[in-house]
């Protein structure tokens, strides 16, 4: 059946998309292959496919179908992941439309909900990932709840706790008082806000006095109802104002607390009054201070309860007027926080701040970098809790290694320094969640305090004893837990299965950088410490999608982009495309549609080659190794995919993207459609010969603009034969190598050029064209288009029609080369004749091609004089242009506050200026 007439995306990608899955060709058995293994990073059950999984999941499917097309056991894991807080906020939300709560069930029967929720609506992305063209194993599809996945996270947690690599213990977390849950760092979001900078008195004890008489220690706070749980006074033991008073006491305002004065290096002299107030229980760095300081952790004061409202601390100083208000005003009432302002200010403890003006204030003004819940919207508070932990400093250790002795190799180098300087600053990793929804932590408490760790209840039964009433850890775990055991519990770990054998460790990951720790560092630390090796070979690192004005894309600057409504204006292919050729190791990319709409256009022009050929007798290839070829023309081509195999081969072991990308689009356009369709014209359909070497008349457009030039049916010659067969290899060499970029294109074609239901492209071989670049074919064909190159340029900056016939004087030395390619210097060339005289006198223009030069007589082609005025006006213009341009971008005061935009806009107007302006030079030159 003859190919449709023009390329519609939508009209194939479901069709093979669906077909590829039907028939298994995205897992083919080949037991006996190498395997080649790399896990998906697992979206959330509750995700939708957003940019960035469409970059990451793009570069992942271009490099299992490469190894899948050089014959490998290519295994992609497909899977999600459970999304703990994620998830359970979508159906609690589901709950409060229906003005029903969580709480009003059991937990059993929550969770019940959450499944059913996830049959009916979760994991829509999976189907969004098909659209993409993702190859992956969809029929083992894994999900971190999965029942053989629980079992592997219950025995990661048991083991580890055996060994000591995790623990309870009293730590600060990011607390989220909305969701009443820990959170990782990767869910807090820093905002800006406005705030104050308060400024107090804390007086200080037993009548002491600093050096300068005072006596009182001003100390300053974002937060001032923290003060609340202060537990003492920092200074730096190098500042001398503040020496005679270390070991010495405050008495606390509005508490009366007395604590210490203490030498920590966090105070720093050069900043607001030297003197910082610690308050461990919470505050990070207050956390550390308080350590250093000889707190313990039981010991630290904390003053919030869950949801952030003040409670009683331990020693019981607080005043009853503060206790169950909120940290700060919410919904207009106010909180601790304006109180203690309130009462520090009546009691004379206040500095008020003066502004410029000479008014006093109660606080400084400051934009504050605040932490917020990415989910529950509120500003995070660093609590003091009893969680569980796990020892990543000393799991960190092999991960670490092995980095630095190559068995994990990071891709790009450049984010080894960043692996290294947070693995060997590496924190506790806190692990449990105040969620209903995730893998219950198995521990079991007795009623004296004692914990049991086991893989089931009756193992921890058996570990307390008969008649021991045990109750469950109510929390779960942190969903990076489960993850990190990823590329081993997919394959069936802690079974000893076939597919853990084979495919572990994988070969590659590719990730966003973003997640380096999160989830890539604990992968590293998990594989090793249960597999007793890496996870994978190779870490790959790409960096973040971006507006096109390089702003970080974001729901509240509306600049955000949706890859499926890409796909339907540019098609799957275009947008895989898009992706692959902007990805330059680990380099944000900015959202291009002119580039995008160039890669679709890309893809039609494909198909309209793939339609010439079609129409002039090309068809399938039958040979993996190219076809005998005598003809230059063949010869030349068939030497450019050897070279576009090699460049693309190294562009993959490099993982270079960009480069494979480019390395192909270029050999497609440039070398086959643009240049060895238009050279062998003459070949499947010859023209009259005239005038020496000129013929009849023919189109400069191109090929898929012209008509078509039927196949002679006189002339089924050697030449013909062998120029179709060529034709056809090259172009199935194309669509094999572009097929990990463009799938759905590719297959489409591969099938409508032959019958090969039998042996689609997704399953086909690389190429392997067993062949050498002829060396002097490849001297003839580069110097043919370097010359007709120049004959079309110097015809467009001479205002000469494209498809005017001139006459060329050559030198006697180009006599063989030109009789040789006559034919193709006639249809491409448009010379009315060659010669070999020596040329006349007056205006021509001349073309020097591989340091010979050819003259084209211009006396009487054109009207020299004014040719000459209209280009020296069109140069003076330019120039004035350019010139002008270059004078803002030197002026600093431009480059330095205009817009990003428009500086860059005004260089690229420059660029363009001066090209301008060198062309017309040289068209000026041609005059003589």
């Amino acid at each position: 059946m003859p190919m449709e007439k023009t390329f519609d995306p939508a009209a194939i990608e479901a069709k093979w998309a669906h077909a590829w899955e039907s028939r298994g060709l995205f897992r083919p058995s080949r037991p006996d292959a190498t395997p080649f293994t790399i896990v998906n990073p697992p979206p959330n059950v509750t995700g939708a496919l957003h940019i960035g999984h469409a970059l990451d999941n793009t570069l992942q499917d271009v490099l299992v179908r490469y190894e899948r097309l050089r014959g490998k056991d290519a295994l992609w894991v497909v899977g999600m992941d459970h999304a703990g807080i994620a998830t359970q906020m979508v159906v609690e939300r589901q709950l409060e439309a229906s003005q029903d709560k969580r709480t009003n069930y059991s937990r059993e029967d929550f969770i019940d909900k959450v499944w059913q929720w996830k049959a009916e609506s979760g994991g829509q992305i999976t189907g969004q990932l098909r659209r993409l063209g993702c190859s992956m194993d969809w029929s083992r599809e894994q999900f971190t709840m999965d029942p053989h996945f629980t079992r592997a996270v219950v025995k990661v947690f048991v083991d580890l706790h055996k060994k000591g690599l995790i623990y309870r213990d009293k730590r600060l977390v990011n607390w989220d008082p909305k969701l009443k849950t820990a959170i990782s760092d990767l869910e807090v979001e820093t905002h800006e806000i406005q705030g104050g900078f308060w400024h107090f008195k804390y007086p200080l004890a037993d009548d002491v006095t600093l050096d300068d008489g005072r006596d009182y220690i001003e100390v300053a706070t974002t937060r001032p109802e923290t003060m609340l749980a202060d537990m003492a006074v920092a200074v730096n033991a190098d500042d001398a104002r503040y020496q005679s008073v270390i070991g010495k006491f405050v008495t606390l305002p509005i508490t009366g607390r007395r604590v210490p004065i203490v030498a920590d290096d966090h105070a720093d002299p050069e900043l607001g009054s030297g003197a910082v107030k610690i308050t461990p229980g919470h505050d990070f760095n207050d956390f550390d201070v308080g350590k250093r300081a000889g707190f313990k952790a039981g010991e630290m004061l904390n003053m919030l309860d869950g949801d952030a409202n003040v409670i009683q601390t331990s020693d019981g100083l607080i005043p009853a007027e503060y206790l169950g208000l909120h940290r700060f005003k919410r919904d207009g009432t106010d909180g601790a926080r304006e109180l203690v302002v309130t009462r520090m200010k009546e009691a004379g403890f206040l500095i008020p701040h003066t502004d410029k003006d000479g008014n006093a204030h109660d606080a400084e003004p400051r934009t504050i970098q605040t932490p917020f819940g990415d989910r529950g919207g509120v500003v995070i508070e660093p609590w003091l809790t009893d969680q569980w932990y796990v020892d990543a400093e000393t799991l960190a250790q092999p991960p670490m290694a092995a980095v630095r002795d190559g068995r994990i190799n990071i891709v790009p180098k450049t984010w080894e320094k960043t692996f290294f300087n947070w693995m060997e600053n590496i924190q506790p990793w806190c692990v449990s969640r105040q969620l209903w929804w995730g893998h219950r932590i198995p521990a079991w408490y007795a009623d004296d305090g004692r914990i049991f760790v086991a893989e089931t209840e009756e193992e921890a039964q058996a570990q307390a004893g008969t008649g021991v009433a045990l109750e469950r850890d109510p929390d779960v775990l942190d969903t990076w837990f489960s993850s990190a055991l990823w590329p081993f519990a997919t394959l069936g770990w802690p079974e000893d299965s076939d597919l853990v054998k084979r495919h572990y460790p994988n070969d590659v990951l590719i990730s966003g950088f973003d997640i380096l720790f999160f989830w890539d560092a604990r992968m590293a630390m998990q594989g090793m410490e249960f597999m007793g090796d890496v996870p994978w070979k190779t870490l790959y690192l790409h960096g973040l999608v971006r507006a096109p004005d390089g702003a970080k894309m974001s729901k509240s600057k509306g600049n955000v982009v949706d890859p499926l409504g890409l796909i339907d204006q540019y098609g799957a292919d275009a947008l895989r495309f898009f992706m692959a050729a902007m990805e330059s190791q680990g380099r944000d990319i900015k959202m291009d549609d002119a580039r995008l709409a160039g890669y679709r256009n890309f893809a039609t022009k494909l198909w309209n080659a793939a339609r010439f050929c079609e129409a002039n007798g090309i068809s399938a290839s039958t040979t993996l190794e190219a076809p005998a070829a005598t003809l230059p023309v063949n010869r030349w081509i068939i030497g450019e995919v050897v070279a576009a195999v090699a460049a693309m081969d190294k562009a993959f072991a490099d993982y270079r993207f960009d480069e494979a990308a480019n390395t192909i689009y270029s050999f497609a356009w440039d070398r086959f459609c643009d240049w060895y369709l238009e050279l062998i014209k003459p070949v499947l359909s010859p023209l009259p010969l005239a005038g020496g070497v000129g013929g009849g008349p023919t189109s400069e457009l191109a090929y898929e603009d012209m008509p078509t030039p039927s196949p002679s049916r006189e002339r089924e010659g050697d030449d013909v034969v062998e120029t179709r067969a060529v034709a056809g290899w090259v172009l199935d060499q194309i669509l094999v190598m572009l097929h990990p970029f463009m799938p759905f294109i590719t297959e489409e074609l591969w099938t409508g050029l032959g019958d090969r239901t039998d042996y689609p492209l997704i399953t086909a071989k690389w190429p392997a064209p067993d062949a050498v670049r002829d060396a002097d074919a490849s001297a003839d064909i580069d110097w043919l288009i370097k010359l007709v190159s120049e004959l079309r340029t110097a015809k467009a900056e001479l205002g000469l029609p494209p498809g005017a016939r001139l006459t060329a004087h050559f030198p006697a030395s180009l006599k063989i080369r030109t009789d040789k390619l006559a034919a193709q210097l006639d249809r491409l060339a448009r010379l009315e004749t060659i010669s070999f005289d020596p040329a006349p006198a007056g205006a021509s223009a001349q073309l020097v091609v591989e340091g010979e030069t050819i003259t084209v007589p211009l006396e009487g082609v054109i009207d020299i004089a004014a040719e000459r005025d209209r280009l020296s006006k069109a140069l003076a213009a330019a120039a004035k242009e350019r010139d002008g341009l270059a004078g803002r971008l030197n002026n600093p005061s431009f480059v330095e506050r205009a817009k990003p935009e428009a500086v860059e806009k005004a260089r690229a107007d420059h660029a363009a200026k001066e090209a301008e302006a060198d062309r017309l030079t040289a068209a000026l030159a041609r005059l003589g």
